[in-house]
């Protein structure tokens, strides 16, 4: 039987002290546990803030008012606060042992606070403040491994992984009769055809697999939704095609999705669309829509959502052919000098305003002039004429575009 402990009275200085600090106690909290442990070294500054900090900050400053009434959080209220976030991390596959790593280091970093924060004559507050505390960690343990073992165990993983086969039949021109009753989703006779990317960030392979996850599921419950979970998808971490439903009616609010998952997944998100596609045309669609998205995202557009309309001279001087060829073979010469080539670009970029796209290149105005000179005369083309330099600058989207292949050494 456990010792009997003291209780705290109306009047706690040490609880009182550690409710004021408990903002400032909490963010070293989250530094001291899933902030400092190994496998997130690598991942983007604040990767866990949004979801981790406010669970923190709730829960401690739940306990520390049960403290005050002298009762212990049951299982059940800490398991309102853990389970969610518990089951985030079990979604992206954060290693077990290093979250357990993480929760001990935590505790011990609010003890050390405590601790701190104790004057001499309060030493059983603070034994009654760590003996809550260990009863805390004991129930927040245990909700991990549940949660841990529920989510591996889930119905909802095969449910899952049901739609995303459907979704890629969908999308490959299959047989998918049988696919629909597996994965319990009627078919539509239309679909909305969302292309997603994620523009391209260099990680180590450890975080970027847990970037990918995190991204997976962060897709799919904003998806969720917004179409009262009828989406399919198809989705890697960073590039993906996304299915709504006509009836799931994504409407206008499809234009601030791409700001929604921006803010969410902490990236710049490019997303194109098609509207209502026929079964029988998704998989030309999709292609539509994915090289639509790469177009935006490539040639420097900003994050955001596109349609056809939005790129239709982009997207036509990618059409294979004789003439794509001949346009690109234009600037063939300046593909050696890449000073002449950006002096190009920010001419194309500028127009006539000199004076910014020299600073633009951090060079003398004078300087870009020279430059433009050499461009006309290696290329046969002036690019200060108007015509002409619609042309250099379809040549260079082209290149942009499909750069040419690096000759080996």
């Amino acid at each position: 039987m456990p010792a009997a402990l003291p209780s705290f009275t109306a009047d706690a200085p040490l609880l009182n002290r550690l409710l004021t600090r408990w903002p400032q106690i909490a963010e070293r909290m989250l530094a001291d546990g899933l902030g400092a442990t190994p496998a997130a070294a690598d991942l983007p500054d604040g990767h866990f803030r949004p979801e981790v900090l406010p669970a923190i900050y709730a829960c401690g400053r739940a306990v520390l008012h049960a403290i005050g009434e002298d009762r212990t959080l049951t299982r059940a209220e800490v398991a309102a606060f853990v389970a969610p976030v518990a089951e985030r991390h079990a979604e992206d596959r954060f290693p077990l042992p290093i979250l357990m790593e993480a929760i001990h280091g935590s505790a011990q970093s609010v003890l050390a606070e405590a601790a701190a924060l104790a004057e001499p004559a309060e030493t059983e507050q603070l034994v009654l403040v760590g003996s809550r505390l260990l009863d805390l960690l004991m129930n927040i343990n245990i909700t991990v491994m549940e949660t841990y073992t529920e989510v591996g165990q889930s119905i909802h993983n095969a449910e899952r992984e049901a739609r995303r086969e459907l979704c890629s039949a969908l999308l490959r021109g299959r047989p998918v009769e049988a696919l629909s009753a597996r994965a319990d989703t009627p078919l539509a006779d239309c679909y909305t055809v969302v292309a997603i990317q994620i523009r391209p960030e260099e990680s180590p392979n450890g975080a970027a697999d847990l970037l990918a996850r995190r991204r997976i599921r962060i897709l799919h419950r904003t998806l969720d939704a917004f179409t009262n979970g009828t989406a399919l998808v198809s989705f890697d971490g960073s590039t993906g095609i996304a299915l709504i439903p006509v009836h799931a009616d994504p409407g206008p609010r499809t234009a601030n999705l791409a700001g929604e998952l921006a803010e969410k997944l902490g990236a710049a998100t490019y997303l194109a669309e098609s509207v209502a596609a026929p079964r029988a045309d998704l998989p030309r669609a999709a292609g539509e829509v994915a090289e639509l998205a790469t177009l935006a995202r490539v040639l420097g557009h900003p994050p955001g959502l596109y349609r056809l309309d939005d790129l239709l001279l982009e997207y036509q001087l990618t059409r294979p052919g004789a003439a794509r060829d001949r346009l690109a073979a234009r600037i063939g010469p300046l593909l050696g000098a890449p000073h002449l080539l950006e002096a190009l670009e920010a001419h194309l970029r500028f127009g006539p305003d000199r004076k910014t796209a020299s600073a633009h290149l951090h060079v003398h105005p004078n300087t870009l002039s020279y430059r433009l000179r050499r461009v006309g005369e290696l290329t046969g083309i002036d690019p200060m004429e108007p015509n002409n330099s619609r042309i250099l600058a379809a040549a260079v989207t082209i290149h942009r575009l499909y750069p040419p292949a690096a000759v080996p050494d």
